[in-house]
């Protein structure tokens, strides 16, 4: 089922009542989800992703624009009939009943011809538990579940009436790290599995990145970029895509462009041909640093830290924007720490250029 989002906007009446006015939390947000894909929805805190979902499920009316499911405009119509399943953060299990109750629960308000016997429900309820691997846990309360177990079950319960669209308000952020792996990757099993198409809200990056078939960049309610992981990783629109994603974050500096060539702190690191002279903002990604004696970039040693596989190279520069650089190098790259200074070659598919008024991203020759 493909779900298209038509300039939705949504504003809230202001909480501060000597300002007045109205909150913009989503604005003349246009996006079409294919059929069966996995849609990762990224943004800080506050940009908007949730309620982004709650207009999708029904929880919320948009104040302008429309919502359509394939042909059917579902607008006006109220959660219980839009054929979603929603998963939240806090997993909602009710504590007096049995994982195989709590998994049945949706289907006992179905009527009319969808209406189902017992053992009907019961059959759909071991399907549903089966796809999430807790078959095993049906006659268990939700108290004797650890967080990933009881996570599953409300991933069952979403799942259970075989929904047209699957909703995932942040369901890993209550579970430790190796379990947020673990389910995330579940997750990602489930959806090729059932084919369902999939909105997850994350503020989490990585999370995002590593499941997703496309992304959505949301900030302060707009639409940034949209597109696959990995094509937006590598051809951000403008700084704040380029900052939010990526661990260990971008290097961002004040630089400028002269006679095509990109200038950090008085060094020359780099040709960017077909750019005039102006003022701009250069981030580079970790991995876009070569350790080289040679190197036309000059910053200050402080230390290495090796990390198995990778090693990170900290060091300092006047015109970098935060505290210290960040390079991942191979573990096997020779860096003499007994130096004060160290240099580098710049990959140049690992450097952008930002306006410094706009924050817009600057193409460039090499």
């Amino acid at each position: 089922m493909k779900v298209v989002l038509d300039h939705l906007t949504k504003k809230f009446p202001n909480r501060n009542k000597k300002v007045g006015g109205f909150v913009v939390a989503v604005n003349d947000f246009t996006f079409e989800i294919p059929d069966g894909k996995l849609i990762g929805l990224l943004g800080p805190s506050g940009c908007g992703k949730s309620t982004t979902l709650n207009l999708i499920c029904g929880l919320e009316k948009p104040t302008e624009g429309r919502i359509f499911f394939g042909d059917d405009d579902v607008t006006g119509l109220p959660p219980e009939v839009r054929g979603v399943g929603l998963v939240f953060q806090n997993y909602a299990l009710y504590p007096h009943l049995t994982v195989e109750q709590n998994i049945m629960f949706p289907l006992g308000n179905l009527r009319g011809e969808e209406k189902l016997t017992k053992q009907q429900m019961k059959d759909k309820a071991l399907e549903a538990a089966k796809l999430v691997q807790i078959d095993s846990l049906m006659e268990r309360k939700p108290n004797e579940l650890s967080g990933g177990q009881q996570q599953r079950v409300a991933i069952a319960r979403a799942l259970v009436k075989m929904p047209k669209v699957l909703l995932l308000d942040e369901p890993l952020s209550n579970l430790d790290a190796r379990l947020r792996l673990q389910t995330r990757e579940e997750l990602r099993r489930i959806q090729n599995e059932t084919g369902i198409t999939t909105v997850f809200v994350t503020h989490d990056q990585e999370e995002a990145m590593s499941i997703s078939d496309m992304i959505v960049v949301m900030k302060d309610g707009v639409l940034q970029q949209i597109g696959k992981p990995q094509e937006v990783y590598d051809d951000p629109v403008n700084l704040f895509v380029a900052k939010f994603l990526g661990t260990p974050a971008i290097n961002v500096f004040e630089g400028s462009v002269k006679n095509g060539s990109l200038i950090i702190n008085g060094d020359s690191v780099l040709d960017v041909k077909g750019v005039e002279d102006r003022e701009v903002y250069a981030a580079i990604r970790p991995e876009g640093f070569v350790v080289d004696d040679n190197g036309r970039m000059n910053c200050r040693l402080l230390r290495r830290e090796v990390m198995g596989r990778d090693s990170s190279v900290i060091a300092e520069n006047d015109a970098f924007i935060g505290q210290t650089i960040r390079a991942i190098i191979s573990s096997e790259t020779k860096v003499d720490t007994s130096k004060n200074d160290i240099r580098f070659t710049l990959k140049p598919s690992k450097v952008y250029l930002f306006d410094r008024n706009t924050e817009e991203r600057i193409p460039f020759n090499v």
